[in-house]
């Protein structure tokens, strides 16, 4: 796969045009499968841009259908798809607006059962989920199989981007960030509530973050939280834990 078609060349003409991306670059992205894990708040604009960019092989993890709650801020959805799988409908709506790139969909919950399965030759995977057992899930896969992982997270008006390139053998996971707990109470927009344009700011982010990673452009591990009212954003340096449950030795 060592060029692009005319209609590819048209269509990612902003990109060749960067020194940042440019022709290598397009085609690095052509040749890569992205798992997104959770196409609601955070996938669906994650979802739009990865699609949009030329991600080569897109898959989609999600076992929900859209209801009427959903389209406050799943951007991916119209009054339309009220009933249907996400992950159908998402895939109707990324193939209309990309129909060169592949996309697979999975209507499942990811699960340390089925994750070798879903998860298996990826790239790159975003964690767009609502809940620490998928988290965790997702956490430890990437750690066996030392797979880049881009953690998103979204809830009030607080939002939080984490990466973490398990192909370096001292990278911090998502367990040395929160650490696991059983008697954790349980909360998520459908109880606390967010503000709709938050996961869009997250969920692209992340985006911007898979072709960061995919281009070269960082390196380690990357934490930085969002402050929805204030527009302020942080930075933060995240090391191993070498006691972490999830990573450590």
């Amino acid at each position: 796969m060592d060029k692009l078609s005319d209609k590819e060349t048209l269509r990612y003409s902003r990109h060749l045009l960067l020194k940042e991306v440019g022709l290598e670059g397009q085609l690095v992205l052509k040749a890569t499968t992205v798992a997104v894990v959770g196409a609601g708040g955070l996938g669906s604009p994650a979802l739009l841009y990865l699609a949009a960019a030329g991600i080569g092989t897109l898959i989609l993890i999600d076992d929900d259908a859209v209801e009427l709650s959903n389209l406050q801020r799943q951007v991916l959805y119209k009054v339309n798809h009220l009933g249907q799988s996400k992950v159908t409908a998402a895939g109707k709506v990324l193939t209309s607006l990309n129909n060169q790139i592949h996309i697979v969909t999975h209507n499942k919950k990811l699960d340390d059962n089925n994750a070798a399965e879903l998860l298996n030759n990826i790239d790159v995977v975003l964690d767009c989920s609502d809940n620490f057992a998928t988290r965790y899930s997702v956490n430890r896969y990437c750690i066996a199989n030392k797979t880049s992982l881009i953690a998103g997270a979204a809830l009030a008006t607080k939002g939080q981007l984490m990466g973490f390139d398990f192909r370096k053998n001292n990278s911090p996971c998502y367990g040395c960030v929160f650490t696991k707990s059983d008697s954790a109470p349980v909360v998520n927009c459908s109880n606390a509530g967010v503000i709709s344009p938050l996961l869009g700011v997250i969920g692209s982010m992340q985006a911007q973050l898979t072709l960061n990673i995919l281009l070269g452009h960082v390196e380690g591990s990357v934490f930085i939280t969002f402050d929805a009212l204030s527009l302020k954003q942080q930075h933060f340096k995240v090391v191993k834990d070498l006691n972490c449950k999830e990573c450590g030795k």
